[in-house]
């Protein structure tokens, strides 16, 4: 029998094939996969050491693996099982979950005593997109000293910085390859102007091309104020789960875009409708004169 972390352990009547009990599989006690397991049983939400008999069989997704039959279907007897953490990315909740953790300044292994799960169930949550359970969530809220609203991500609607700080900020400056790297080819970013009313910033589309942020607006919208006048364009990702994120700069002269070859072209790689809506007929761009950046990170990396 092989399993990965996250497969089902269900348990049938020999005689009858009726489900007798099921229950999550959240860790593996060899490389390979093979037995024993820990296993979070549905009907109680315990985790206890199986070793599964005869009348188990482990549910993979679309595939079965009967306690009696060996190697799980298409994988040879004898050859290991890809770790399950391999090639994964965590999901928010896991996200979540390790920041909490990682403030308090815990290892797994001391969070997973105090929720009463095994350490590589909770290494899987960290690293994958997982939904665990409501019970796992609450003990894990309270092995960290947070809530089950704050680890589903109940806040993702308030206004972002209002979570707790990194144990070991750091903030550092981005060097000039680094900000062109975050800045991509295209997305979402605020353009910084002064309008007959005072200073203002607007949201908009945009994309890179050739080292100019170019977008396109309507001649009658307050955006359009900004030809021939210096402006600043700002792009950044807040990373809540993590209370880590960058921002980059762009310091320059927003120019009109009187070439038709130029504005075709800038047209054609244009990624995305401007989320407005409506017809943006006018094409600028800010020329980039200054180009800085900054990411706050924690000082271990970790």
């Amino acid at each position: 029998m092989y399993a990965h972390l996250g497969d089902r352990l269900i348990v049938e009547s020999p005689s009858t094939g009726v489900t007798r009990r099921d229950g999550e599989i959240v860790g593996l006690h060899h490389d390979d996969g093979t037995p024993p397991y820990d296993v979070r049983w549905s009907d109680t939400g315990d985790v206890t050491l199986v070793f599964p008999g005869p009348d188990a069989r482990v549910n993979h997704g679309s595939e079965e693996v009967r306690g009696s039959e060996g190697a799980l279907s298409g994988v040879p007897r004898g050859e290991g099982v890809e770790s399950p953490l391999a090639a994964a990315e965590a999901g928010d909740v896991g996200r979540r979950l390790a920041a909490a953790r990682r403030r308090k300044g815990l290892s797994r292994e001391q969070v997973a005593q105090r929720a009463r799960m095994a350490p590589q169930y909770l290494a899987y949550l960290e690293t994958h997109t997982a939904d665990p359970g409501f019970g796992s969530l609450v003990r894990l809220a309270d092995a960290l000293g947070t809530t089950y609203v704050e680890l589903q991500g109940g806040g993702a609607d308030r206004l972002p910085g209002q979570g707790v700080a990194l144990r070991d900020p750091m903030l550092r400056d981005l060097d000039e390859e680094e900000c062109r790297a975050l800045l991509s080819t295209h997305g979402v970013g605020r353009l910084a102007l002064n309008t007959p009313d005072g200073p203002a910033v607007f949201p908009l589309n945009y994309v890179v091309s050739e080292g100019d942020i170019a977008f396109r607006t309507d001649p009658d919208a307050a955006t359009a104020a900004a030809v021939d006048s210096q402006v600043a364009f700002e792009v950044d990702h807040i990373d809540e789960p993590m209370s880590q994120g960058w921002s980059v700069l762009v310091v320059g002269r927003c120019r009109a875009v009187a070439d038709a070859e130029e504005a075709r072209r800038l047209a054609e790689h244009a990624h995305t409708e401007p989320w407005p809506g409506g017809r943006r007929t006018m094409c600028l761009a800010v020329e980039t004169e200054r180009l800085t950046g900054r990411r706050i990170t924690s000082v271990s990396g970790s």
